[in-house]
């Protein structure tokens, strides 16, 4: 490498971003003198998403702080609980990420979810015109600059996904009060509201009932409840 350099330093929690950091977390950049350091970071592998505070020389900047040679940069993962501004916490989840979306409905949390690939620039504008928090294990999506907020998916196993993320935004759960399938809201129905949708076996052995209030989808305790009641005792105790 030549050139101007800075010393950037990554926090444990980000160096699978980095390939090329040292065993020791640490990678040399180099600078021109008009890139931004957020740019520099991102050039590396990591999402500004993943980034909360910036270090240089011991003191702290913005992103948008201009690295000079021979500085040294600390990069630190973002904090938590990651506090995002605005009202209410909603979430956004791309089509590789279904079951997560499915199982943060059933803890009650807002999360819309596309199970068609409409493409980046839509995901993005979709978290923009909604203020919704965007979930992927997609990089370069999360580098988008219309997102409003994003956040790295680090597991592909389900159970770890859910976990990190509540971990992570600590979210409000109301447990079996959305649609898994929607994300609507439910309500409660009678057996004849929803009888077109049970069969004769379900009619005889259950007596209550939810429906959704947007897609008229109708829930009751059937043979996969103990499955699900396990997520939410785990989850919402």
């Amino acid at each position: 490498m030549n050139g101007p350099e800075i010393q950037v330093g990554f926090a444990p929690e980000l160096l699978l971003f980095v390939p090329r950091a040292r065993p020791a977390g640490t990678t040399r950049a180099a600078v021109d003198g008009v890139s931004t350091l957020g740019h520099v970071v991102e050039s590396l592998g990591v999402p500004l998403t993943e980034v909360g505070t910036l270090l240089v020389d011991g003191r702290t900047v913005p992103p948008g702080h201009v690295p000079v040679a021979g500085e040294s940069v600390t990069v630190r993962p973002v904090d938590r609980p990651q506090r995002v501004p605005g009202a209410p916490l909603r979430f956004l989840l791309d089509v590789h990420l279904g079951t997560l979306a499915r199982r943060l409905r059933l803890l009650g949390v807002d999360a819309a979810y596309e199970s068609t690939d409409i493409g980046d620039p839509a995901l993005a504008a979709r978290s923009a015109a909604e203020r919704r928090v965007l979930l992927s294990r997609d990089r370069g999506l999360l580098r988008r600059r219309e997102l409003w907020a994003g956040a790295f998916v680090y597991s592909t196993r389900p159970d770890d996904q859910l976990t990190d993320v509540l971990d992570r935004f600590a979210p409000d759960l109301h447990p079996w009060t959305r649609c898994t399938a929607c994300n609507g809201l439910l309500r409660e129905a009678t057996k004849e509201e929803v009888a077109d949708q049970l069969e004769t076996g379900t009619q005889r052995s259950y007596d209550v009932f939810a429906q959704c209030a947007e897609c008229g989808r109708a829930y009751w305790r059937g043979a996969h409840h103990e499955q699900l009641e396990a997520i939410v005792r785990k989850h919402a105790p």
